[in-house]
């Protein structure tokens, strides 16, 4: 595996560990409220977060 794709996922771990380590109760509350979403609106947000995902990883290589 590329060192950049380590670092990628490094990064992308640390970002997911930040709110449940900083504050377990918001994180509670959060996924809370994310299983009460209807499966409709996560999936428009899914995409949307893949899109800007995605832009961002293009513009990223020019």
């Amino acid at each position: 595996m590329d060192d950049r794709w380590l670092q990628v996922l490094g990064l992308v771990l640390i970002i997911e560990a930040l709110l449940p380590f900083i504050s377990p109760r918001g994180y509670r509350q959060a996924v809370q409220q994310i299983a009460n979403t209807p499966d409709r609106a996560l999936r428009a947000i899914a995409f949307v977060v893949l899109v800007v995902g995605a832009v961002l990883v293009m513009l990223s290589h020019h």
